[in-house]
């Protein structure tokens, strides 16, 4: 489906160039953008050098393939600066991950990256069905997390009115979803939930609410999930995509038109799929691990950043970019669960088949002697939480989980609110397995 002359008309041209004037733009920028790293940032050039690899070597875009890639753990031993190419004096701001599994990784931008990120997520809540002079509800997070001050900028640059909310404060949020009336909302899709819950605990109807658009990332989530979504608020639900270590949301953003898997913006980033176990790029439509190399970053450019984001690149629709399909999965969040992979996402699709459970749940990881076992606990619905009704629904998640998912798995179905909720990420899995 490609956009009609009067959406032409709003876009940036580089949004309908042909793939041949996307190929000599990404060529020109990732030559630029190696040498950028190789002659400023020590940690690249040591790299490069270690390859025997030089930003000269690339002659066409393939041969990306031969320099090596970046990982997370990368940022976490150049911590805190050890990865920048500009001098700390150039840097506009600094942002950073929660830390939660030891130093946080940090990343920075020059008031030129800042820029970039700004035009990115306008382009990126346009696509999403956006427009100048619609109200934004922003219930991302401000502070070090990119989520918020990222898709604030965005909104500011597209021309909307923004209500920079950030996380918490749920019943406060619905307020002023109710009081404001924007038509657009930013959030997590599991915070999204925690909101539709205290709609129904105020008594009053989401259906009837202002939102007509939400933009939901920073989390893999299902088309279930968007489902639910949507006929709960009767809103439209778009995915936005972006990591801090490439830039924050707004690297790739999903069209209301179509809505079927999120356009990466290939003038900024360029994305390669490779094996996860080999580090072989694979041709587009199979699916493997996401890697990015950004294409116009000064104060922190990524060579081959590998994702742990499990996806394939399809061709471009709505726009000639070319598309990922919807991540439901991560190679760091997958569980090998007596033999069988599986990611919490395929259980979130099996709850939402299961008549009296609600979407909010959590799974714990436990051992018994040599067995691991895997207890999913989840929430009824208000109207469904006698002792009979639970313990029917536990038994059909069991069954849905054994037939569809493969793994035999305890289920403890929880009363109204039992299970923590999320004012960002949520945290689906508990492992409290022990600790070789």
């Amino acid at each position: 489906m490609h956009p009609t002359s009067r959406q032409t008309r709003e876009l940036d041209p580089i949004e309908t160039a042909s793939r041949d004037e996307i190929a000599a733009l990404q060529f020109h920028r990732m030559k630029r953008s190696l040498k950028h790293a190789y002659e400023n940032s020590p940690f690249y050039r040591k790299r490069f050098i270690e390859a025997d690899i030089h930003p000269e070597d690339l002659k066409t875009l393939a041969d990306l393939a031969k320099f090596p890639f970046t990982v997370k753990q990368d940022l976490r031993d150049s911590y805190p600066f050890g990865m920048f190419a500009v001098p700390q004096s150039k840097l506009a701001r600094i942002h950073g991950s929660s830390g939660t599994t030891g130093k946080p990784t940090v990343v920075g931008y020059t008031t030129g990256d800042i820029d970039n990120w700004a035009n990115l997520v306008a382009r990126s809540i346009r696509a999403a069905g956006g427009r100048p002079g619609d109200m934004l509800h922003n219930a991302y997070g401000y502070g070090l997390f990119t989520g918020g001050l990222g898709a604030h900028a965005g909104a500011e640059r597209l021309g909307c009115t923004v209500v920079p909310m950030s996380g918490g404060m749920t019943e406060r949020q619905v307020t002023l979803i109710n009081d404001f009336k924007p038509r657009i909302i930013m959030v997590t899709p599991s915070y999204m939930l925690s909101i539709l819950d205290e709609f129904h605990r105020q008594g009053l109807d989401p259906r009837e609410s202002s939102l007509e658009v939400g933009i939901f990332g920073a989390e893999p989530w299902t088309n279930a999930m968007r489902e639910e979504i949507e006929q709960a608020f009767n809103m439209q639900a778009v995915d936005i995509y972006g990591l801090s270590e490439i830039m924050g949301p707004g690297v790739a953003q999903e069209c209301v038109e179509t809505k079927d898997g999120l356009h990466v913006w290939e003038d900024h980033f360029y994305p390669e799929i490779i094996n996860p176990e080999t580090g072989e790029v694979l041709p587009d439509g199979e699916m493997g691990e996401l890697v990015f190399t950004t294409l116009t970053k000064e104060a922190l450019p990524m060579v081959r950043y590998r994702t742990r984001d499990l996806t394939r690149i399809l061709p471009g629709t709505a726009r000639t970019h070319r598309r990922i399909e919807k991540i439901t999965g991560r190679s760091d969040d997958m569980i090998i669960l007596r033999g069988v992979n599986v990611f919490p996402t395929q259980i979130e699709e099996q709850i939402l088949k299961c008549a009296g459970l609600a979407p909010h749940f959590q799974i714990e990881l436990t051992r018994a002697g040599r067995m691991d076992n895997m207890t999913v606990h989840v929430e009824c619905t208000p109207d469904q939480s006698s002792d009979d009704a639970r313990a029917k629904a536990a038994k059909d998640l069991v069954h849905h989980i054994k037939s569809v998912v493969g793994v035999s798995t305890k289920v403890n179905v929880l009363e109204p609110n039992g299970v923590a909720r999320s004012e960002g990420k949520a945290k689906r899995v508990v492992d409290n397995r022990p600790k070789e």
